[in-house]
């Protein structure tokens, strides 16, 4: 046997509309019955003060006192017939039919009737209490006698000489006109509940639509749901987040973007207005192409961006950017670069190493042991074997020779003499090779591109390199210089140190002097090495900015805290030590 299908639960957007309505009609009716209420409470008083006033006429009447003082003084009643053609009666009625009134009786100081509509009701008790109007007050009832329910009002009778109370007269209304009054009053009340339900019911719909709108059509459940996703997404992953609402307020601002831009939570802040790189506000512009990815600095890290449109159910929700840190890729990959470079180096060398083998086996096999032995101190002097790097043995560091030697390599083939500066010193071993790789090796490569793309014949790049001591350790200054045509930008509104020398360091930066690397220069090097420098206490400077015909431009660079310390070293190269060469780097040295 088939089972049913559980019913599905109402939306919540449909029991919220359910729920409106139904407090709307439950107002309109408890307001609609108040209001009906009061008005039948109104009509009631309204009936109750006429007939007091008229009974309060018809008892101050001086031929009604003096005919019913006349008929309380005389023995008993006087029969149902004299009363009925009596002057009594004829009053009681002319003010009834006048006036509308159900009744209008009069009775003497024991309540019997004197006047009635109804004859065979003279002589009669009264059906309601009499005493309070027979003790001499004047009281407005509601209650339901002979004739029917009715509001009225019962007033004492004196004597026309003196205060004694000869009778009363009781005057009603009928609360059946009162009601037909009510039902006349009553329409306008209904027609306006009518509308404010109608009313109502049309804000409860406009209200469920932009709560629709606003929940994009989801239930509580899910937007709970939802949102502890977010946070876990948001909160959990290693990139940045940054979401840029239809409005252009940054609406999402996770926890890595904080990190990956130094800043603090930017949520609310208008996206135009945050401190963020412009690179990552132009990939939001209305012409950004979608998905394209650019390299940002920022905060020392090398950072891939991009933005994608936000969209649901056609509707546009902004914009999400994204934030990857390559820092530390960049890094490896420069590093690889250097490993490859010595890798190409050893196989150039390694049939050089097997000739040398060959040659000692030759002096071996023929007995000139001595020619032997000279020629293995002679490799041994100069080591089995060597990179294309003049100097390179004023480089004690392992690290530095290793690294300063692939690049002689990799410069060597594009027909660039890397050498080493006749005042380089460094005592100290490298203790953060992946920012001195950073900064060495974007200086480097900066300079040999200057130099094969110089006009000068002999083209070379100049390397020193000098380490002091410091608390911290030890602090490595770098000056490279090289054969090019200088840096192609105007400097001569500030010198070496102003405007002109400071756009090299801007992001993006290229110039036919300074062309980007083939296949992987987006104008990144510099601008990462000089926060890189500045993140660690130091910096990157223009120290001569060069002209055509070189020699080319002078970069140097202090990275402090990065080689181990060491007492009893040389004074270190400085800047005005360097400057005062007249520019002499990357000079003959040989006399």
């Amino acid at each position: 046997m088939k089972r049913p299908s559980p019913r599905q639960p109402l939306r919540f957007s449909t029991q919220t509309l359910l729920l409106q309505l139904g407090v709307v009609l439950l107002v309109v009716l408890l307001s609609g019955a108040v209001h009906a209420w009061l008005t039948y409470e109104r009509l009631g008083r309204e009936a109750e003060n006429q007939a007091l006033t008229l009974a309060r006429t018809v008892a101050s009447d001086p031929a009604v006192r003096q005919e019913v003082q006349a008929i309380s003084r005389e023995a008993g009643t006087p029969p149902a017939s004299v009363l009925l053609a009596g002057p009594l009666m004829a009053v009681a009625e002319g003010a009834r039919t006048r006036t509308g009134a159900l009744f209008v009786v009069i009775t003497d100081e024991t309540g019997l009737r004197l006047a009635h509509p109804d004859a065979d009701r003279l002589g009669e008790k009264v059906s309601t209490d009499p005493s309070e109007a027979l003790s001499g007050k004047e009281v407005t009832t509601r209650n339901t006698g002979t004739l029917g329910p009715s509001a009225g009002a019962k007033v004492p009778v004196f004597a026309p000489d003196s205060d004694t109370v000869v009778g009363e007269v009781s005057v009603g209304y009928s609360t059946e006109n009162i009601v037909q009054s009510l039902a006349r009053d009553i329409t306008p009340i209904l027609l306006t509940a009518a509308g404010s339900l109608l009313a109502g019911i049309l804000a409860s719909f406009l209200l469920r639509r932009r709560l629709q709108r606003l929940t994009l059509g989801l239930e509580p459940e899910e937007i709970s749901t939802l949102v502890h996703d977010q946070v876990a997404v948001l909160q959990g992953v290693d990139d940045g987040v940054i979401g840029v609402s239809a409005d252009g307020r940054i609406s999402v601002f996770n926890a890595a973007a904080q990190r990956l831009l130094d800043r603090p939570d930017l949520a609310g802040t208008p996206w135009t207005q945050a401190p963020v790189p412009e690179q990552l506000k132009a990939l939001t512009l209305p012409d950004a192409a979608e998905a394209e990815a650019v390299e940002v600095i920022a905060g020392g890290r090398v950072l891939v961006a991009s933005a994608r449109k936000a969209l649901h159910r056609q509707e546009d929700l902004g914009w999400v950017v994204m934030l990857r840190d390559r820092t530390e890729l960049q890094h490896l990959t420069r590093q690889l670069d250097a490993v490859g470079t010595m890798s190409t180096a050893l196989r150039a060398q390694r049939h050089e190493f097997a000739n040398q083998l060959h040659t000692i086996a030759g002096f071996m096999s023929i007995g000139q042991h001595q020619q032997a032995r000279e020629y293995l101190a002679r490799l041994a002097a100069t080591g089995p074997l060597k990179f294309p790097v003049d100097q390179a043995e004023l480089l004690q560091d392992p690290y530095l020779q290793a690294f300063v030697g692939a690049k002689g390599v990799e410069a060597d083939e594009r027909g660039v003499t890397l050498r080493i500066g006749p005042e380089t010193l460094v005592r100290g071993q490298v203790t953060e090779p992946q920012d001195v790789t950073t900064v060495l090796g974007n200086l480097i490569d900066n300079a040999v591109n200057a130099a094969v793309a110089g006009s000068a014949a002999d083209r070379w790049v100049e390397v020193e390199l000098l380490d002091e001591p410091g608390a911290g350790g030890g602090t490595l200054h770098i000056v490279v210089g090289d054969s090019g045509d200088g840096l192609a930008v105007e400097s001569a509104a500030g010198g070496a140190d102003g405007p002109g020398a400071e756009a090299v360091f801007a992001e993006g930066f290229t110039t036919s002097a300074r062309p980007a690397r083939a296949g992987g220069g987006q104008g990144l090097g510099l601008a990462l090495a000089r926060q890189l420098a500045r993140r660690r206490g130091g910096d990157v400077r223009v120290l001569e900015p060069g002209s055509p015909g070189g020699p080319g431009a002078v970069f140097m660079a202090t990275l402090p805290r990065t080689t181990a310390d060491s007492p009893g070293r040389e004074k270190p190269l400085t800047e005005d030590r360097f400057i005062g060469r007249d520019n002499d780097v990357g000079k003959d040295t040989d006399g």
